[in-house]
């Protein structure tokens, strides 16, 4: 699709309200979530740090996160303006070439704000950016794979902002214990990803994109993703239980069996109940998530 078919203005800036929708605010948080997670981790005085936790959480919701959501449907316009032309960039209210330059805006104000804070949150947020850009766009375009498009959003999601959130707070590496429940987690938040893809298996097999429903079958893709999820949170009890975090662990260890239990509704049909394992299971990984980071933290 040429410029001119998505709008034929392209001096008109757009409004706010419109750059606002189209950086998704809805996406903004589980990263900011996982941001927290990395705060509380860290252990260090929230109050005595609140300016960090405020510039942190916006550079991982509307900078970070927000900017790869623009790169995404600028990506993307093609198969917007058929299916939802009603987008920021197929109805013309963000006309022309304006997401490439809100795209390389956020960008660089991403990593302004991430040099403030620091070597090791600047080089999370470069890795971040990276994932952002090459997640929708040729010649990497990593959302076309199963594999490694759910791998890259999970780290970008929950790893890289658990990492910045405990950065921001120590001012230096987290610890490497901190960095083994991050990665932890971003390996499980794979299959969280992959539940996303059984709504559109159709609509991914006609137009190329090789989900892991699609290569895998649909059930083996939501066994794959309930193994990964929790094979990953029982591996952090492990961790948590080995570090004396025993409370920490217990908790993680409740939640967990829960969802395993709510996992045998969902792979019995993943396309109609992954919506509701979202509500529900997801829910009780990323309350998890919180558990593990106030026992790392010290908070119990």
């Amino acid at each position: 699709m040429s410029d001119s078919v998505i709008s034929p203005k392209t001096a008109r800036w757009p409004a706010a309200k419109d750059v606002v929708e189209l950086s998704k605010p809805v996406t903004w948080f589980p990263p900011m979530w996982a941001f927290m997670c990395g705060v509380v981790s860290s252990g260090i005085s929230i109050p005595d740090n609140w300016v960090f936790l405020v510039v942190g959480i916006a550079l991982t919701g509307p900078l970070v996160c927000g900017t790869s959501q623009v790169i995404n449907d600028w990506c993307d316009r093609d198969v917007d303006a058929i299916n939802e032309p009603n987008r920021p960039i197929p109805s013309g209210r963000v006309p022309g070439r304006w997401p490439i330059v809100i795209a390389l805006a956020g960008s660089v104000i991403s990593l302004a704000v991430a040099a403030a804070l620091g070597y090791w949150v600047f080089l999370a947020t470069c890795v971040a950016l990276f994932f952002g850009w090459a997640y929708s766009s040729p010649p990497f375009r990593f959302k076309r794979s199963g594999w490694i498009g759910p791998m890259v959003c999970a780290l970008s999601y929950e790893g890289l902002s658990w990492f910045t959130g405990a950065s921001v707070m120590i001012g230096g590496l987290p610890d490497t214990n901190i960095i083994i429940v991050l990665l932890l987690y971003s390996v499980g938040a794979h299959g969280i990803m992959t539940l996303n893809d059984f709504k559109a298996v159709e609509g991914d097999r006609a137009t190329g994109l090789r989900s892991l429903p699609v290569t895998l079958g649909v059930k083996p893709a939501a066994l794959l993703a309930c193994t990964v999820m929790a094979g990953a949170q029982l591996a952090v009890v492990a961790l948590l239980m080995t570090d004396d975090l025993t409370l920490s662990a217990a908790v993680v260890a409740v939640f967990t069996a829960i969802q395993l239990v709510l996992m045998v509704r969902l792979v019995r049909n993943p396309a109609r109940y992954a919506p509701w394992y979202n509500a529900t299971g997801v829910s009780l990984y990323v309350f998890g998530m919180l558990a593990a980071a106030l026992g790392l933290g010290g908070y119990v």
